[in-house]
C-alpha cells in the first residue's frame, strides 16, 4: 500500500501539500521529525517522504537528519526541506544576501518536467540557499537570479525545489508533485473522492450505537457532517443550533429551510440576550473570540443537560464540522526542527470542557473546504446549501472592529445583507468564495440631504479562493460595487461611507479580525 510521510519543519503552507496531491490521487500522513524517529525504531518504512519547507534556518538546527536518506526511500525536499538535502548529501548551503520572498521565475534547464513551461512563476520563501550541488545530482531547475531552485538524483530518487509548488502561486505546482510522485517515486495513486468519503463515514460507524451531539450551525461544515452523520446513525444524532444574535438575516431564513427540507433533527436555541449580555463592551479580537466560544459552550452545556434530564439520555459524543484550515490555524506546535506561528484561534477546535464529558467526533477534520462540498454534492445536498460563503464561528462578532454593541452588530446584519441580496440579484454569488460587510472603528465626514453628517465607515471583503489557506481579492463589476455602496449609505443608519479591501492573503487573513 501506498504511504507517504510529510515531515512538517513549521511551514504555514505543510497541509497544502497534502491538499495539492490528493487533487492528482494521492494521500498523505504529516507527521513531527520526533514522530518519524519513532516509526522508523519501530521498523515501519514509507513508500515515500517529503521534507516541507519551514521558518528556520539550515544553520540554527543541529539535528541530524541523516536517518531520511539511510531509509532509501524516494525523497521530496521543499524549500528547507531541499536545504537539508544540500546540507546532508555534500553540497553547500550559504547563508543568503538576496532573499527571494513570493513570486519568481523558475527555467528548466533539460525539460525534464514535461507538463511544465520550460519556464513558469513559483512562490518562494527563503533566505539561504544551496550554492553546490551536493555528489550525483543534477540542475533541473534555475531562478531568475541564477540561483539553484531544483535539483535531482534519479539514482536515488531524490527531488529538492526551492519553490513551494503546493501553493495556488505557483504555476504548474500540480504538474510539479505529479512528476514526484509518477516518474521518480513510481507511486500508484491511493486517493480519490471514493476513498475520501469511506474514510469519513468510517470514523461516524465507530460511534454507531451511541447518542451523539451536533453543534449545528447550518454552514457546509456542520451540514455535511451532519448529514453523513445521520446517515449511519439516524435517530441517535441531535443537532442544537445556538442562537448567540451575531448571525446575519441569511442565516436565519436557511436554518428554516434545512428544518423543513432535511431529515435532522434540528432545535434552536435562542441566547440571543445571554450573548449580548457577556460580549458587550468587549473590543479586543482574541478576547471577542474567547468570551463567544466560552458562552457557547456554557448554553451548550445547560441545554445539553436539560435535554438529557428531560429526555432520560446519555450523550457521548460531540460531532463537529471541523476543517484542516481550523487546525492549522489554532496550533502552534513547537517541533523538533520548526515551529508554526498561531494567526487565530478558532472557536471549535479544542475548548470543550472536560465537565461536559463529551468525546468529539470530526470526521472532517483533515479535509478542506472544496473537499467537502464535493462531500456534500455526493450526499445529495441542494448546490445552494453546499455552495453557501463561509461564515465564522464568532459571526458578527469579529466584524465589528472596536467594542461590541448591539447597534453596531446590527449595522454589519443589515449592510450584509444588502451585499448579500445584490450578489443574489446581479448573479454574482457563486463568483467569489467569500463576500461580507466590516464596521471600521472610524468616523468620516459625509453630506446628508443638506446637512454634515460624521458617521461611520462600512468595508466591503470579497474573495476568491479554494480552500482558505491564500486568498485574492476579487474584482467585482464596477455597477455592482456602486450598487452596494449606494444602498448602504441609504439603508443602513449611521454610514456615511463604503471602502472596498483589496489586500490577498497572505499579507492580510480573509477576516479583519
Amino acid at each position: 500500500m501506498t504511504e507517504i510521510w510529510i515531515i512538517d519543519f513549521g511551514s504555514q503552507y505543510t497541509q497544502l501539500i497534502t491538499k495539492r496531491s490528493r487533487t492528482i490521487g494521492y494521500s498523505t500522513q504529516i507527521i513531527t521529525w520526533d514522530d518519524f524517529e519513532e516509526r522508523i525504531q519501530n521498523g515501519k518504512k514509507p513508500s515515500a517522504i517529503i521534507l516541507s519547507g519551514g521558518p528556520q534556518s539550515i544553520f540554527e538546527d543541529d539535528t541530524n537528519y541523516k536517518n531520511v536518506f539511510d531509509l532509501k526511500v524516494p525523497v521530496l525536499g521543499i524549500c528547507y526541506g531541499m536545504q537539508i538535502i544540500g546540507q546532508f548529501l555534500g553540497g553547500k548551503v550559504e547563508r543568503g544576501t538576496i532573499g527571494e520572498y513570493g513570486h519568481a521565475t523558475v527555467k528548466q534547464k533539460n525539460h525534464l518536467i514535461e507538463k511544465a513551461d520550460k519556464e513558469f512563476n513559483v512562490w518562494m520563501s527563503h533566505f539561504d540557499h544551496l550554492v553546490n550541488l551536493p555528489p550525483g545530482f543534477e540542475l533541473i531547475l534555475e531562478s531568475s537570479n541564477k540561483l539553484i531552485a531544483g535539483i535531482l538524483n534519479t539514482d536515488k530518487k531524490i527531488l529538492g525545489l526551492q519553490f513551494h509548488p503546493e501553493v495556488e502561486h505557483s504555476d504548474f505546482g500540480r504538474e510539479v508533485l505529479s512528476y514526484f510522485y509518477e516518474q521518480i517515486a513510481e507511486l500508484k495513486p491511493n486517493w480519490s473522492d471514493e476513498i475520501m468519503m469511506q474514510k469519513c463515514l468510517k470514523e461516524v460507524e465507530t460511534v454507531k450505537g451511541h447518542k451523539v451531539l451536533c453543534a449545528f450551525s447550518g454552514g457546509v461544515d456542520s451540514l455535511v457532517a451532519a448529514t453523513m452523520a445521520h446517515q449511519i446513525l439516524g435517530d441517535d444524532l441531535y443537532c442544537f443550533f445556538i442562537d448567540n444574535g451575531l448571525l446575519r438575516p441569511q442565516d436565519y431564513t436557511h436554518i428554516e429551510t434545512l428544518q423543513k427540507n432535511t431529515p435532522l433533527n434540528i432545535e434552536i436555541v435562542d441566547a440571543k440576550s445571554e450573548f449580548l449580555n457577556v460580549v458587550t463592551g468587549i473590543g479586543d479580537p482574541e478576547k471577542k473570540r474567547k468570551a463567544i466560544g466560552v458562552t457557547f459552550i456554557e448554553i451548550f452545556e445547560k441545554k445539553v443537560k436539560e435535554f438529557q434530564d428531560n429526555h432520560k439520555i446519555h450523550f457521548e459524543y460531540l460531532l463537529q464540522g471541523t476543517l484542516y484550515p481550523d487546525v492549522i490555524e489554532s496550533l502552534s506546535p513547537h517541533k523538533k526542527g520548526g515551529k508554526s506561528s498561531t494567526i487565530k484561534s478558532h472557536h471549535n477546535v479544542g475548548g470543550l470542557p472536560e465537565r461536559m464529558n463529551l468525546k468529539l467526533l470530526e470526521p472532517l477534520r483533515f479535509l478542506f473546504k472544496d473537499e467537502v462540498r464535493l462531500l456534500g454534492q455526493e450526499l445529495g445536498l441542494e448546490f445552494d446549501w453546499v455552495h453557501r460563503h463561509p461564515f465564522p464561528g464568532p459571526g458578527i462578532g469579529v466584524r465589528v472592529l472596536g467594542e461590541l454593541s448591539e447597534p453596531a452588530i446590527k449595522k454589519v446584519q443589515a449592510s450584509d445583507q444588502i451585499l448579500f441580496e445584490e450578489l443574489k440579484t446581479q448573479k454574482l454569488y457563486q463568483n467569489c468564495w467569500q463576500a461580507f460587510t466590516v464596521l471600521l472603528p472610524v468616523k468620516t465626514v459625509g453630506v446628508k440631504g443638506d446637512a454634515r453628517a460624521y458617521e461611520e465607515v462600512i468595508c466591503v471583503r470579497i474573495v476568491n479562493s479554494t480552500d482558505g489557506m491564500t486568498a485574492t481579492w476579487t474584482q467585482m463589476p464596477h455597477q455592482f460595487l456602486e450598487k452596494v455602496s449606494s444602498r448602504i449609505v441609504n439603508e443602513v443608519a449611521g454610514i456615511t461611507r463604503v471602502v472596498y479591501d483589496i489586500t490577498s492573503k497572505p499579507p492580510g487573513t480573509i477576516e479583519w479580525e
